[in-house]
């Protein structure tokens, strides 16, 4: 897709209406070359997946090996801090991240409040980089309050968070106007954390996976590439609410979503893209979610504004390693 230009506000913001596409997905897709096939589980033939996304209590035997990630990517670890801190506040917490001793095989990510990426930029360690939280759709100009995606290059980010449920729902924003964003974003050399996730209605109407397809074909049909891509798939219920999906639940959407750049994109595409998980992840439930094959890692909030607590998610990159 062309590069969104800035000739006025009016394109800029010409966002097609939405229509919800329809997608057929089967439970007995075998994923071939992107991830061992359900044929070569250790375990009995169970209903994975169901139309309204709840789990089988059945229990599943863990499989032989080890535990692998479907992306072919360096695990991705982002913190989110959203409009949290103050400058001492915020110096703290780098302090805190530039003592911390992170595992060497993850790519980490902050995303301080825009009025801190300056202050952040000159006192992180190298080891992490610098994402906005948001950009403008286009190039610079007369849109007060907004920021650019040049300005933002200019200050050293290397990372923007697009399409986050709080934008979303809470400023308005529609699926064709972030996959706009998106688009110029890597058009402009910015990688991009591209969010998608379902309200709590929405899981309990057994809609989940169309709600997650619709936003995904919002950033498919605008993007030019998914080299510089990270889907971070964050159920809307579980953001900043203290619920977390359980570790299956979480497969269940991100080998969906695998299943669906594969058909609609490429299988080369559904192999290299990392899948991560937000949605009150912490110290404490990371370990578990991690195993997962197909969760590459995590968009954190609230526990990333707490440093010691942030390397223990960056380094649950080990229970990749370890033997089921």
């Amino acid at each position: 897709m062309a590069a969104v230009t800035s000739t006025s506000l009016a394109s800029q913001l010409s966002t097609p209406k939405a229509t919800t596409p329809s997608y057929s997905y089967s439970p007995a897709t075998q994923f071939s070359g992107l991830r061992r096939s359900f044929s070569n589980l250790d375990h009995s033939p169970q209903p994975f997946f169901s139309s309204n996304l709840r789990i089988s209590s059945s229990p599943r035997k863990p499989c032989r090996g080890i535990v692998a990630m479907a992306g072919s990517g360096k695990f991705f670890v982002g913190g989110n801090w959203k409009c949290n801190g103050t400058k001492d506040s915020i110096s703290k917490l780098v302090s805190d991240l530039n003592s911390a001793k992170l595992e060497a095989d993850v790519d980490v990510v902050v995303a301080p409040p825009f009025v801190y990426l300056d202050q952040v930029k000159n006192s992180l360690t190298d080891r992490i980089e610098l994402s906005a939280q948001n950009s403008w759709v286009g190039k610079g100009g007369a849109f007060t309050g907004e920021i650019s995606v040049e300005q933002l290059k200019d200050i050293g980010c290397n990372w923007v968070i697009l399409g986050h449920s709080e934008r979303r729902h809470v400023i308005g924003e529609d699926d064709q106007f972030i996959g706009k964003k998106a688009a110029y974003a890597l058009s402009q050399g910015l990688k991009v954390i591209a969010c998608i996730g379902e309200l709590l209605q929405e899981r309990e109407a057994g809609k989940t996976f169309d709600v997650c397809f619709q936003q995904m074909k919002a950033f498919a049909d605008a993007v030019p590439s998914w080299d510089d891509v990270v889907i971070a798939y964050e159920p809307v219920w579980a953001i900043g609410t203290g619920k977390v999906a359980t570790p299956l639940q979480a497969q269940e959407v991100h080998i969906a979503v695998r299943d669906w750049l594969k058909k609609n994109v490429s299988a080369e595409v559904a192999s290299k893209t990392r899948i991560i998980y937000g949605g009150s992840v912490n110290g404490s439930n990371c370990s578990e979610l991690a195993k997962q094959e197909d969760i590459d890692g995590f968009l954190v909030g609230g526990a990333s504004l707490k440093g010691p607590e942030f390397a223990v998610i960056v380094n649950s990159v080990t229970s990749k390693k370890v033997a089921a």
